[in-house]
């Protein structure tokens, strides 16, 4: 077999493992939007069922032999072609696949599914302990992954790779210090400023189906194609992106505040304009998929914040606001833009501002190092999470639904991806920057309501290369810089300086 059939049976092979894959994320998409109660074990056990398969797929001897034939042939010359980049990626997830036991591999997507379960039924009832028995069994299992992973390196960063390729602790630790230093000063600066928005100034009555009026509004306005998408309800927001022509948001109501909907929708929306963005005739390859989670995380925080509380944004929004929700006709655009905007350290992650935001994530980062590296068991959690909650934001949780049962992602084994979060920050202000001088005036088309020009730009600058560069090659190729964090910390001191009153 020459080295073209044997790439045509690679592309075959691994867009057929695509649509299981797919089949997988409908399943997750179903368990945590409709699905009853009592189908939850049966659904672990599809998951469990469909993991097995998909793991025989992917280490397939014949996908090694392949992949030796292609890799010596010309067709790799160039090494940011489709197909030398296919290649690349397609041997960095067999070897990973491969390191791992097939029987660990099902019984983690078993664990994952029964264990996110029990978080949903156990955190409104604050029920710490009979969670705890799952959290334990996945972190043994991640454990294990790690090492199988790791094969003698460092086990946490074996699990970040799965996220972020080419990363690491080390990469990320200097980074999380610059930013934890700069946002502690900006935030003292805040609090010492006495301005603060009026409080319960955006309460109002807010029945959920006009919160998703108002959400669909925005979202197709800024580039989400419903046509292709839809946006449901469940415990914790997130997006899937099953395929072409199916991407699909999630978000909570607060029946007394648009804020938390809709912002997290926003949010979401940026994933989806991203999974939407990717170039469809390379579906079911690299060359069509997401690069990492933090470039992920860098669009959906840039909608939500960059774009979503920009002044140019609700110059232009604000009159839907005012239609669906009267109560909020009397708030001026002043009033209302300072309390969007509001720097107030609180409990829970998916509500944090702009300046706080950060500091959950690098306080789980932190747990997450010692928790994998086995310092750390999972029922001295609550204790070493609320310690650092004091050191970072000066709060203690009251309970463990607002501390440190408040994420999903530890339920659902989705360990070493709380660092693209704060990567993804970085990287959201980094592209923005270098927008902002190409465009000139991102501001002055979101007044307008033309937010095409601004999403062309990273269609044509970040989503269209798909995984052709690892994430921070990706930035210099966009940016024609090196990652640099110095750009978010401009942009916080530069945003929250003004409407603070902090900058002199």
């Amino acid at each position: 077999m020459n080295a073209g059939t044997s790439y045509q049976w690679l592309l075959d092979h691994h867009r057929e493992t695509a649509v299981y894959d797919s089949i997988r994320q409908l399943l997750g998409w179903d368990r945590r939007t409709y699905l009853p109660r009592a189908g939850s074990r049966h659904r672990a056990a599809q998951t469990a069922t469909l993991a097995g398969i998909l793991y025989k797929r992917r280490t397939d001897p014949q996908t090694g032999d392949m992949l030796d034939r292609v890799e010596q042939s010309d067709m790799v010359r160039d090494p940011l072609s489709d197909i030398a980049v296919n290649i690349r990626e397609w041997r960095r997830s067999y070897d990973r696949a491969r390191r791992v036991p097939e029987s660990l591999a099902v019984e983690l997507a078993r664990a994952s599914s029964e264990s996110e379960s029990a978080w949903e039924t156990a955190r409104p009832q604050n029920d710490w302990q009979g969670f705890l028995p799952h959290l334990d069994r996945l972190v043994k299992l991640k454990r294990e992954e790690a090492a199988a992973l790791a094969a003698g390196g460092e086990l946490y960063d074996a699990l970040i790779e799965q996220f972020e390729p080419g990363e690491s602790a080390a990469g990320i630790q200097p980074i999380f210090q610059k930013l934890a230093g700069a946002l502690a000063d900006l935030l003292d600066r805040i609090r010492g400023s006495g301005r603060k928005p009026e409080p319960g100034i955006l309460r109002c009555d807010a029945p959920p189906d006009r919160q998703k009026d108002l959400i669909l509004h925005i979202a197709s306005h800024i580039g989400y194609d419903l046509q292709g998408g839809r946006i449901d309800q469940s415990a914790h927001p997130f997006t899937s992106g099953m395929g072409p022509g199916d991407v699909r948001i999630t978000t909570r109501y607060d029946e007394t505040c648009i804020l938390p909907a809709l912002f997290s929708s926003i949010h979401e929306t940026g994933h989806a304009i991203y999974y939407q963005g990717l170039p469809a005739v390379h579906w079911g390859t690299p060359r069509g998929s997401a690069v990492s989670m933090a470039v992920h995380e860098s669009q959906s925080l840039m909608w939500e914040n960059m774009v979503g509380r920009s002044t140019g944004f609700w110059k232009c929004f604000l009159p839907a606001v005012r239609e669906r929700f009267p109560r909020l006709d009397a708030v001026s655009f002043r009033d209302f833009h300072f309390a969007v905007n509001e720097v107030r350290p609180g409990l829970i992650r998916v509500d944090a501002d702009e300046v706080t935001y950060n500091l959950h994530i690098i306080l789980r980062f932190e747990l997450e190092k010692t928790l994998v590296g086995g310092e750390l068991e999972p029922d001295g959690l609550p204790q070493a999470w609320n310690e650092k909650m004091r050191r970072y934001l000066g709060l203690t949780p009251p309970d463990f639904a607002t501390g440190v049962m408040q994420d999903v992602h530890w339920s659902m084994g989705s360990i070493g991806y709380f660092p693209s979060y704060a990567l993804g920050n970085v990287y959201a202000a980094q592209f923005y920057a270098k927008a902002a001088r190409d465009l000139e005036d991102p501001e002055w088309f979101f007044e307008s309501g033309d937010f095409e020009p601004f999403a062309d730009w990273f269609r044509a600058n970040v989503y269209a290369h798909g995984s052709r560069y690892l994430p921070r090659e990706l930035v210099k190729e966009a940016t024609g810089e090196e990652l640099n964090p110095q750009y978010l910390i401009e942009y916080l001191n530069r945003k929250f300086g003004a409407l603070y009153g902090t900058n002199g």
